[in-house]
């Protein structure tokens, strides 16, 4: 069950919040500035490329690596194709996880390596075994780790990843915590804008940071819920089945890390697809056993011991409004099975400004629910 009483008590919240996640998410747009002047320390602005890659491949660990190849994709578009190179191994430890180049990749591709922690000797093998085909090896990892020597070993790039501001968080939600994203975000945005890849310039990456500052204000912990659309996310999604509904290309990896954020820092499922397939594919649920009305048990049958049932709530996120949409079909849907929906919409600006302010919120949203969801002491 929600505390609502707990979304506006900021003094109760910050007692919450035991692995800093507040912190985390308001000192995300921090983290872009101290990624940026990296990157430009790391000559990334002084590269000359002799041409675009044949195609981008993403390797790194957890939640925030996803959530980078998934955005870098998202970006680039039809300009190269982006492949994640997802883990294997045993168990999530960094020393049991492997990373395997595809058999095509090789001297005209560019590996992009991302990781929080740096120490997994899957990742430094990974780069070796570019090195020996050839590929192009660029990675943001942390300024003391084994990585860092391994790429420098292989004639790669490393830049070092932005550390938070007032010291780093609870480790048991880096890879998945806010700013983590925009610190291994960031200098991969300045690398790919000089091979033409996508447009992140240092004057679109500062109103990056500057869109973060101004949401982290709108969503902070000292502003009431029924101004704060945070807040208002959180409490609309309590007791809930988040589906999430995406509309715009850049959106789409928006609504994937805000599924996985929920799973893994609020311990909450939310099933995401995008619009207008989300319309078929999700709406036989708005009709069955998680729909508002749904009850198909005995009326009579004593519920004092049981939980409440999950309902699903429909959560709409396009990265900008106009232009020929399916909204009104998705509202009309859910709607006409009297399932609420909750709507996010970025203010205007450029395309990247846009995914920030819908990261923003959503994190920050995830944070509230985590926070007043927990048992207190």
């Amino acid at each position: 069950m929600l505390d609502e009483s707990l979304l506006d008590a900021p003094e109760a919240l910050a007692r919450a919040d035991r692995r800093d996640l507040l912190r985390g998410a308001a000192e995300a747009g921090a983290r872009v500035r101290t990624a940026v002047r990296h990157a430009a320390e790391a000559g990334i602005g002084g590269l000359t490329p002799e041409g675009r890659p044949r195609a981008v491949l993403v390797a790194g660990p957890g939640t925030a690596a996803s959530g980078v190849a998934d955005l870098i994709g998202a970006l680039a578009g039809a300009a190269a194709p982006v492949t994640r190179i997802r883990p294997t191994g045993v168990a999530p430890a960094p020393g049991a996880l492997r990373w395997a180049l595809p058999g095509w990749a090789g001297s005209v591709d560019l590996l992009l390596i991302a990781t929080a922690d740096g120490s997994e000797p899957g990742l430094a093998l990974l780069a070796e075994q570019a090195y020996r085909r050839g590929c192009t090896v660029v990675a943001v990892a942390p300024t003391r780790s084994p990585l860092r020597e391994a790429v420098d070993g292989v004639h790669g790039l490393v830049v070092p990843m932005a550390a938070a501001p007032h010291g780093e968080y609870d480790a048991e939600a880096s890879a998945a915590g806010p700013g983590t994203l925009w610190a291994l975000l960031t200098p991969l945005l300045a690398l790919l804008d000089r091979v033409g890849l996508v447009t992140a310039t240092p004057e679109d990456l500062q109103k990056v940071a500057d869109r973060l500052d101004r949401t982290a204000e709108r969503c902070g912990p000292a502003i009431a819920t029924y101004s704060n659309p945070a807040k208002t996310l959180a409490a609309e999604l309590a007791d809930s089945l988040p589906l999430l509904w995406t509309e715009g290309e850049a959106a789409g990896p928006v609504g994937r890390r805000f599924a996985a954020v929920l799973s893994e820092l609020a311990g909450r499922p939310a099933l995401t697809a995008q619009l207008p397939e989300a319309l078929p594919s999700h709406g036989t649920l708005l009709a069955g056993d998680f729909a508002a009305g749904a009850d198909p048990d005995d009326f009579f049958r004593d519920r004092v011991e049981e939980g409440e049932t999950l309902r699903a709530r429909v959560v709409l996120l396009r990265d900008r409004p106009g232009g020929l949409s399916a909204y009104p079909a998705a509202r009309e849907l859910a709607l006409g099975h009297d399932t609420p929906v909750s709507e996010l919409e970025p203010e205007e600006g450029g395309e990247l400004e846009a995914v920030a302010e819908l990261l923003a919120i959503t994190d920050f949203a995830t944070v509230y629910l985590s926070l007043a969801s927990a048992p207190q002491p």
